[in-house]
């Protein structure tokens, strides 16, 4: 569809859309108004029919008391008109002094053995009736005969007189009777006069709420119903009273205290009945009943007491929805006129703006041609005129970029090949290269020489320095190894990080390795960044092509092999490749292999070594070390498998290993000790990469397994200290703090100073074996250990020997304040079963 047609389409749409949105609104606004209006007109209802509730009951109330005392009156006539015995007074007699006295009726009550009953009664019902099943009435009845005051709560007490709460009558549920009872010892019966129906409600039917809430009904449009619902038996099973052989419901059990219940939605009228007394807010819903859409509102009044009631109110909702309809239609009619102007007024400008379009379109074309160096003319100062000033900017600019993009294509192939930092080629450069040259070779007969080059000490630099630094550094390094090298013979790229490879061709191996020990010199020296003196090494492994191998992955390998082996035999020297590396190579992987599956199935067992207070012979703790011996590979010494794990990133797990079984079982061991073992576990430098998580994962394992932090013991090298320090000074403090103690493990043999163990959270320093298997038999060569000693003594800190053989040692640990041990001298490391049999 054309731009022509499109613009009166889109213009007539988005106004069609605003006068359908204005029009939306507006019918929201409405909407919102009408009901606004609705539920304020619902709550003057509410507060007219509660008040009207309230001042009934009170009224009834004040109405009642009146009544009460007019039948004490009553009740005194009658005993001066009767006989002292009820076998004296007929039915009769009861009726005519009744009539003379202006009261419904008069029974007379006597007791029998179990029982009171009705003996007496111008009510024909009353007589031979039961109250022992009547409750509160019958503990009155008891009381008056035994002419004690009557204190129930109900009703209303007098001197020898009491009257009941006005009620449907037991005798005959077809009426509501208020009573009143007398019985001052001179008769052997009760005196029961009582008002009956119309003689008791006239109250309710001049002042109660049932008039005004008629008039609601009546007067009020869209008022359908109002009703005063009682939320203890609406909906609920109706609690019926079985006296006398009627079945009746009591006044206060009524479901409906007032109003009518015609607009019926029993199931869900009770729910939100009983929801809105319980939370006190009003509740509403909106559904069809009796043939009429109903808005319902139910209001929960008196919530705070022990009486609530629930007004409800059934509105007429068609009579908002047919006003909403009504603003519906006028606004439709008047929309149509407005959408037909904006159709005819978008086609004649669509078509000022498609015609100079089209010229435009026209030059572009040519441009996506090829045909640069056009011009556009239009004299217009709008955007198109603007638009063709940039067209003819578009053209001229494209001539320029042809012109520029062959010596834009020079750049790309350089980044292309190089490293961005150094400007040495990248690995991309040497891949090619490589391929090249061994295909060479394999024609000529000649070397080629693969030199990995890797810096030693590289990430202390970054961790310490920061990156800015280490960029610095790499750039410094690879300007020596260019000064190093021949440009003939040789290609040096950086592979990424703090690797370097060089590749040689056409020179003897004696060459190679004297240019690689060149490299391991000039790196050697000092750097200087900034202020800083760095000094840093390179381990250099060479692999030779066709001595080695012919496949270019293998002669990478196996220089990065050499290279590594290289870095274990203490780094900055220089290892041509050969099988032992391979072998050594392979026997790592296959035993990261196994340990992996020795983890996965928890074939990893934690053995034991005590610790002893040498001056009382007392085991105090353990030392958890964990042992493995496979199935392919026998027994593998921790210090191998440790080391590998490290590497593999398998150290945590292997310390979750530790940790949990060590727990269990000091928990177990401890529940029968009256002195409990304390369990020591070591934690790797690496573990402390992320301090918070470690920290986290401690202290539930110790909650989980029920082990006390007090009983526990962190052994860390010196080494961890140097590592993310902040961290994990943070960390060891939190785990301090929470009761755990921190121990330093090989104590002497790292790079300690004075300075941080002043200052870092650490409670125990634990000499190292070497520096205790040193002392002699005359105790000579014991200086570093008597050192430790006194250093820990002067910062306050615990001490303990490990590696303890010989009696001699004991003795010189002891001497010098030494107290706790550990070591062979005691005991090797034990198996959970036979620590039991020799120390459990």
């Amino acid at each position: 569809m054309s731009i022509k047609k499109k613009l009166p389409l889109i213009f007539t749409t988005l106004v069609l859309c605003i006068l359908i949105a204005n029009s939306t609104l507006h019918y929201m606004r409405s909407k919102e108004k009408l009901i606004e209006f609705n539920e304020k007109e619902i709550e003057l209802i509410i507060q007219e029919v509660s008040y009207q509730v309230e001042n009934s009951r009170n009224g009834a109330l004040y109405v009642e008391d009146i009544i009460a005392r007019e039948l004490r009156t009553a009740s005194i006539a009658i005993r001066n008109a009767l006989p002292s015995n009820y076998e004296d007074v007929s039915n009769e007699q009861l009726s005519q002094l009744a009539e003379e006295l202006m009261i419904s009726h008069i029974t007379l009550l006597a007791e029998t053995e179990d029982d009171i009953i009705g003996v007496k009664s111008s009510d024909p019902h009353e007589i031979d009736m039961s109250t022992k099943e009547w409750l509160f009435w019958y503990d009155a009845f008891k009381q008056l005969f035994a002419l004690s005051p009557v204190t129930v709560e109900e009703g209303l007490a007098l001197p020898n007189y009491w009257s009941g709460p006005m009620e449907v009558a037991a005798s005959n549920p077809d009426h509501t009777d208020k009573w009143g009872y007398f019985h001052d010892g001179s008769t052997d019966y009760i005196i029961n006069p009582y008002f009956r129906d119309n003689q008791v409600l006239e109250y309710e039917t001049l002042f109660g709420p049932t008039n005004i809430m008629n008039r609601f009904t009546n007067k009020l449009e869209g008022v359908l119903e109002l009703s005063v619902f009682n939320p203890k038996n609406f909906g609920q099973e109706t609690e019926m009273i079985h006296q006398n052989g009627y079945s009746f419901i009591r006044l206060a059990d009524q479901p409906v205290w007032y109003g009518s219940y015609d607009y019926v939605n029993q199931a869900l009228d009770a729910e939100l009945v009983q929801k809105a007394v319980t939370t006190g807010e009003t509740q509403k819903y909106l559904e069809e009943i009796n043939g009429k859409l109903v808005s319902k509102t139910l209001v929960p009044i008196d919530t705070d007491t022990s009486d609530p009631y629930v007004i409800g109110v059934a509105y007429d909702y068609s009579l908002i929805q047919d006003e909403l309809n009504k603003e519906f239609w006028q606004h439709f009619f008047l929309t149509i006129p407005f959408v037909l102007l904006v159709l005819l007024t978008s086609f004649v400008f669509s078509r000022s703006i498609t015609k100079p379009i089209s010229y435009i379109d026209e030059e572009l074309n040519k441009i996506a041609e090829g045909k640069f160096g056009g011009n556009v003319i239009l004299d217009r100062k709008d955007e198109l005129g603007h638009l063709a000033q940039n067209v003819n900017a578009l053209s001229k600019s494209l001539q320029n970029y042809v012109a520029d993009l062959e010596e834009s294509q020079e750049v790309i192939q350089f980044q292309a090949n190089h490293d961005p930092l150094t400007g040495l080629y990248n690995r991309r450069f040497f891949q090619e290269e490589l391929s090249k040259k061994v295909d060479q070779a394999k024609k000529t007969g000649e070397t080629v020489a693969v030199l990995f080059v890797d810096i030693d000490r590289f990430k202390d630099v970054n961790d310490t320095l920061g990156h800015a630094k280490g960029d610095q550094l790499i750039q410094l390094i690879s300007e020596r190894l260019k000064n190093c090298l021949t440009g003939k013979n040789s290609v040096l790229t950086r592979q990424g990080g703090d690797e370097f490879v060089v590749l040689f061709s056409d020179l003897e191996v004696e060459e190679v390795i004297e240019i690689a020990n060149k490299i391991t010199m000039k790196i050697n020296q000092p750097f200087m960044l900034d202020e800083n003196e760095v000094i840093v090494g390179a381990s250099c492994g060479i692999s030779l092509c066709p001595t080695h191998t012919e496949n270019m992955e293998n002669l990478m390998i196996y220089a990065d092999g050499a290279m590594y082996a290289a870095k274990k035999q203490g780094g900055n020297q220089v290892v041509i490749y050969n099988e032992e590396i391979s072998k050594a190579k392979n026997k790592k992987l296959q035993i990261e292999a196994r340990l992996r599956k020795a983890i996965k199935n928890e074939e990893i067992e934690v053995y034991y070594q005590p610790k002893i207070d040498a001056r009382t012979e007392v085991l105090t703790g353990v030392e958890a070390l964990l042992r493995w011996t496979d199935e392919e590979l026998g027994f593998v010494p921790p210090d191998v498998f440790i080391a590998i794990a490290e590497e593999a990133g398998l150290i945590h797990p292997l310390w979750e290993i530790a940790m949990k079984k060590a727990s269990s079982q000091i928990t177990s061991w401890n529940k029968d000790r009256a002195r409990p073992l304390s369990l020591a576990v070591n934690f790797s430098a690496k573990q402390f990469q992320d301090p918070c998580s470690l920290v986290k994962q401690v202290k539930e394992i110790l909650s989980e397994y029920q082990l006390a932090p007090n009983l526990f013991e962190i052994e860390i090298t010196e080494s961890t200290l140097l590592f993310n320090t902040k961290e994990t000074t943070r960390a060891l403090e939190t785990l301090q703090e929470f009761g755990i103690s921190i121990s330093i493990d090989d104590f002497g043999t790292g790079y300690s100073s004075f300075s941080y163990l002043k200052t870092l959270p650490i409670n125990t320093l634990k000499i190292d074996r070497s520096f205790i298997q040193d002392i002699k038999e005359d105790h000579s060569n014991s200086e570093i250990a008597e050192a430790i000693i006194n250093l820990a003594r002067s910062l306050k800190l615990h001490v303990i020997a490990e590696g303890v053989e010989e009696d001699y040692q004991k003795e010189f640990l002891l001497k010098h304040d030494c107290y706790h041990m550990q070591g062979y001298l005691y005991s090797k490391p034990l198996s959970k079963e036979e620590f039991e049999r020799v120390w459990v």
